[in-house]
């Protein structure tokens, strides 16, 4: 279950269902993955093909998924739930 976000514009369309913020290119994507993140129970439950869920390297510890070219959702775990739920772009 998602319980918190560090991305304004993803809580904005999670919480509120208001999509402005993010890119039309990727909303449909975006979607998909934080059904996926709030019905996991555990980070392995989002090793999903297509998604390339991986540990990040450093700490604290955090996890993504890929959404589109450099576009990626990251997270951390606590207990049952997605924490700090971001949308970054990497490289």
């Amino acid at each position: 279950m998602i319980s918190s976000f560090r991305s304004r514009d993803l809580r904005s369309l999670w919480q509120k269902g208001d999509p402005s913020r993010i890119r039309p290119d990727l909303l449909d994507r975006v979607r998909r993955r934080l059904d996926a993140i709030q019905a996991a129970t555990r980070p392995e439950d989002l090793n999903i093909p297509g998604f390339n869920f991986h540990r990040l390297q450093g700490r604290p510890l955090r996890y993504t998924v890929h959404v589109n070219g450099p576009w990626c959702i990251t997270f951390s775990w606590e207990g049952e739930n997605a924490i700090q739920v971001d949308l970054e772009q990497y490289h």
